[in-house]
């Protein structure tokens, strides 16, 4: 049964309302949206004003659409309902919870967040939680959403979904019989406020690195965009008989800082330190096993990172009540989560990987990893770009970190957008050299990423390792201000054939030039 626009404005804390005008008793028949494409007739239109497009501009065309109540920032007159309220940001997803009848609060809610790690960690304990509630468990993610029989892609580069796509997937895992969910949870949803409305029973940190500075201005923003996970915590609507939980990592520089905000339990894990502790770790050919607290389990991805990964999800499970048993269960489940250290074979001799390591810290652990599975007297061919309009400093450092850790490195494009590919490519080479690389010999330009993946299988011999990072389970790449289909998978498998993948500006157009960057090293 619908409600009455009133209704749902009670959801709203009463300072966030600066003024009401209108009848505010018209039904809500259709969703509260960001986007005035996505009104529909009986819909509410929230207008905010964001860091390139004033959404108050698109009020009008939202009417006509069908829209028959407006939120936003501004002092306006509307003959229609209209409510002036000091944060869009924050009020859209308590609207859109409203709308959808609070659906957080009928599940467990896990959230995650953190630098690197938090698709991996979802899925490992999605997993797990899929076997001990015989499959009544969904996930929202940066790869896609699984509402339990049923799934959903959340879209090409994507953060964490808009506020009002939040509660509408929440709600269709209520509608399915879903009993927990997990969300991750990127900083930019987290300070956007597209997780508001979300009530959350447990707050998971991966860890906490080098990324987004561009976005958030320094680094002690960004460490603060993600604490706002750690305060929903608390002031969340609080289920009979469910403990507040925080988890986090002991070995990590966050811990102290997030440790100081409340929670009815905090719960600390790592290899060093933390309550959760992993011990005994040995990386075989089948997979990784290791003991935790005394109890054995294995897994098959790759790397120390996923240690933690998993740590971080045991502890979870350990917190919910779950058994060792369906803990082993869950983890035995996981093959690869979708361009996370992603294996792709061709029947090549060598191993090829596309990851998703696109910040100094993961790419570092990334090439860590693909180490501890490389032969002796074989080498590492490390592929990988720097985005154009995102935090510059990293183009160094990953560029050092793979000078430093790989046998050879290929600079090639990851999302430019306006910026000079050139210039992004000079910047990293400039990490490589200060790390004594010699381009030409330890590292390369290569403009085009189909072709630099290509040349990087070209140059793999029998035992070797050849790993693209950077996009993993992205499907476009973004050139001027064009999204063009990509997928580094797509292009690994077409270069273990033989053949480039020629799909991007970049890419050869009939005489091979395109094939090089502006360079002095002009090698292939």
């Amino acid at each position: 049964m619908p409600h009455s626009f009133s209704h749902h404005l009670q959801a709203l804390p009463q300072d966030k309302i600066i003024n009401t005008s209108g009848d505010t008793s018209v039904a809500i028949t259709a969703p509260f949206v960001e986007d005035n494409r996505d009104i529909q007739a009986g819909g509410v239109f929230v207008a905010r004003v964001g860091r390139s497009v004033d959404g108050h501009n698109f009020i009008e065309d939202a009417i006509q659409r069908g829209a028959v109540a407006i939120v936003g920032e501004k002092s306006l007159e509307l003959d229609m309902p209209y409510i002036q309220v000091t944060d869009a940001h924050l009020v859209t997803g308590l609207l859109a919870a409203s709308y959808h009848d609070f659906p957080s609060r009928k599940m467990t809610i896990i959230g995650i967040t953190g630098t690197n790690g938090k698709t991996t960690t979802t899925h490992i304990l999605h997993s797990i939680l899929k076997v001990a509630t015989n499959g009544t468990a969904g996930f929202i993610s940066t790869i896609g959403a699984d509402f339990g029989d049923s799934s959903a892609d959340t879209g090409l580069h994507v953060t964490t979904p808009h506020a009002s796509d939040v509660q509408h997937y929440l709600a269709e895992m209520v509608n399915g019989g879903i009993t927990h969910a997990i969300l991750e949870m990127t900083s930019h949803g987290l300070a956007q406020g597209r997780l508001s409305g979300v009530d959350i029973d447990m707050a998971i940190i991966t860890n906490l690195t080098h990324e987004h500075l561009d976005y958030h201005g320094s680094f002690e923003a960004y460490r603060a965009a993600k604490g706002i996970m750690f305060e929903m915590l608390m002031s969340s609507f609080h289920k009979k008989g469910i403990e507040k939980v925080s988890i986090l990592n002991a070995d990590d520089g966050s811990y102290t800082h997030y440790k100081q905000i409340p929670a009815d339990k905090i719960i600390s894990y790592g290899v060093n330190a933390g309550e959760v502790r992993a011990e005994q770790i040995n990386y075989a050919p089948d997979g990784t096993h290791f003991n935790v607290n005394g109890e054995s389990y294995s897994l098959k991805l790759v790397g120390q990172f996923n240690i933690f990964n998993a740590l971080a999800a045991i502890s979870a499970s350990k917190a919910l009540g779950i058994s060792s048993d369906d803990i082993r269960a869950g983890l035995a489940e996981i093959n690869a989560v979708s361009g996370r250290m992603q294996r792709i074979d061709e029947g090549q001799n060598f191993t090829a990987i596309v990851d998703f390591a696109h910040t100094p810290d993961a790419l570092e652990k990334a090439i860590a990893a693909a180490r501890t599975m490389l032969p002796q007297g074989k080498k590492l061919i490390t592929i990988f770009g720097s985005a154009g309009l995102r935090d510059v400093e990293k183009r160094r450092l990953m560029a050092e970190a793979s000078a430093e850790f790989s046998d050879i490195t290929i600079l090639t494009a990851e999302d430019p957008r306006t910026e000079s590919l050139d210039a992004i490519l000079e910047h990293m080479a400039q990490g490589c050299i200060a790390k004594g690389g010699v381009e030409g010999e330890t590292f390369f330009r290569v403009a085009d990423r189909g072709y630099a993946i290509y040349e990087g299988c070209q140059m793999a011999s029998e035992g070797d390792i050849v790993m693209a990072c950077g996009k993993g389970h992205e499907q476009s790449m973004c050139f001027g201000t064009i999204e063009y289909p990509w997928d580094d998978r797509d292009a690994m498998r077409a270069a273990l054939r033989g053949n480039p993948l020629s799909t991007l500006p970049t890419a050869n157009t009939g005489d091979n030039s395109c094939r090089f960057s502006v360079t002095s090293g002009g090698v292939f």
